[in-house]
This record gives structure tokens, sequence and C-alpha cells, in this order.
């Protein structure tokens, strides 16, 4: 298991609403899809490593 770490995240209200309803469709918690959204941002942009090496990033969080 991963370690997680809290951290505050000021957010627009428009964007917070966007990303609940996008978070709805993927049945998954706004927190969830918030992670979810930047990791595979980092990993298209060569930050993190690919899936196949992350058994966490994996599974549908």
């Amino acid at each position: 298991m991963t370690d997680k770490k809290a951290y505050p995240l000021r957010i627009g209200a428009e964007v917070l609403t966007a990303m609940q309803r996008w978070a709805d469709d993927d049945l998954r918690s706004v927190n969830a899809q918030i992670e979810y959204v930047l990791r595979d941002a980092l990993r298209k942009a060569g930050r993190l490593k690919s899936p196949e090496a992350d058994p966490a990033a994996k599974r549908k969080v």
C-alpha cells in the first residue's frame, strides 16, 4: 500500500463541479478522481513510472 499524505487544495467552483460530475460518471469520489487525473497527466509527461511498474496505479480508485 502506498503512503498517502493529506494536502489542502483550493479549487475553483466550476472546476470542482466538473470534477464531481466526472467522478460520478466513473463511480469514484472527487478525491480519487483528482488523483486519477493527476497520475494520468504525470505518466503522460514522463514524470511518473508506467502503470505496469506500479500495481497501485492499475486499480480503479
